[in-house]
């Protein structure tokens, strides 16, 4: 990695005195993914939720504890989230890091985002502590985007430049995918629902087949199927589309669902989509390049739903060479995740509304 993993202990912060102490679930304190509060904690673990704290001081610590402790967050300081860091840390259990540490006093804000997966653990937040006080952190933006994919969505490999090196947590970055890119362009707030390995009615190489995407859409948590449903009306993120990037386990290992069992779960997910947002509700069915029957299907049920405003994108083969645009195990790195997202930018404007700006998209 580019990065530097810097990590300080409560032991060697023993010699500062923190003015103010709250906890994780403190009202100051914006969190942009699916969350649970336990006892004044804030529990997640989808890939890329994140949060917004805002402090007037010098230094921000932050005390959690992971369940695996193999993931890894990203560290943006007094700026949005870009797809490169200032900071990236990894999380053990029972810690408490230093975000960020300045000379003088003053205003700042800092974002946690979560760069991996759940299946790289579950991160509890206790509470944060500054030596100047906490003030109220921005609210969720009135942009707001929901993405349900696969590795893809997740970011699987973005970090790497050489398409047959094995995956690594440390090289998947959330903040490097398509749905990053997108979002950042458009200055929204997004959520990402989105696992390696899933389909929409088949998993990669048949794995896990009582766990497909559209029974993961319903849960708080990634790794977790009954206790913990998702009720989208209790939160106030209300995204403005969704995009769903799903299929390709569903074709992988030189195998796929029959359609009338694909366009069945494909429907499940779409009608679970609408009840949380309503039937006027856009959604963009995406397929990925590398299966040409999965566009098919996807485009045939797209026209025999009958539902409002759902919408079709596919990828020609040519959307990103698979050289020197891949990374870890044969996944788009950051270089092709950013001609996605060139290709996804116009239908998003068109959809919704907002207009194309005059920026890079990165």
């Amino acid at each position: 990695m580019k990065h530097s993993l810097s990590i300080l202990f409560a032991l060697a912060m023993s010699v500062t005195m923190w003015a103010e102490t709250i906890p994780a679930n403190d009202a100051r304190v914006v969190y942009v993914g699916r969350t649970q509060v336990n006892n004044n904690s804030v529990s997640f673990n989808w890939t890329a939720t994140y949060l917004r704290i805002s402090f007037t001081g010098k230094q921000l610590s932050v005390n959690l504890t992971d369940d695996v402790c193999r993931n890894f967050f990203n560290v943006i300081v007094d700026r949005e989230i870009s797809a490169e860091p200032d900071q990236v840390i990894s999380v053990g259990k029972d810690t408490t890091i230093v975000l960020c540490s300045f000379k003088k006093k003053g205003p700042h804000t800092v974002i946690l985002q979560k760069r991996t997966e759940g299946e790289q653990g579950t991160t509890t937040i206790k509470s944060f502590s500054t030596d100047g006080v906490f003030t109220q952190a921005q609210p969720i933006k009135p942009r707001m985007l929901e993405f349900i994919g696969d590795s893809y969505t997740c970011g699987y490999g973005t970090e790497n430049s050489v398409k047959n090196d094995p995956f690594k947590a440390e090289t998947e970055s959330s903040a490097k995918t398509y749905a990053a890119i997108v979002s950042r362009y458009f200055d929204a707030d997004y959520i990402s629902v989105s696992h390696s390995g899933f389909g929409i009615a088949r998993n990669y190489n048949s794995k896990f087949p009582e766990s497909c995407m559209p029974v993961r859409y319903r849960n708080t948590f990634d790794r977790d199927t009954v206790d913990a449903p998702w009720d989208a009306k209790a939160y106030d993120f209300r995204p403005a589309m969704t995009i769903i990037y799903l299929g390709a386990n569903d074709f992988s290992c030189s195998l796929q669902p029959h359609y009338a069992t694909f366009k069945q779960h494909y429907m499940t997910l779409i009608q679970e989509i609408k009840a949380n947002y309503g039937e006027n509700h856009p959604i963009l069915c995406m397929t990925t390049k590398k299966h040409e029957y999965l566009g098919e299907y996807v485009h045939r049920i797209v026209n025999e739903c009958g539902l409002k405003n759902i919408n079709y994108l596919t990828f020609c083969p040519a959307l990103h060479n698979d050289d020197n645009e891949l990374g870890a195990s044969y996944h788009p790195n950051y270089v092709a995740h950013r001609k996605i997202a060139h290709s996804v930018i116009p239908y998003i404007s068109t959809i919704t509304g907002w207009d194309l700006q005059d920026k890079p998209i990165k």
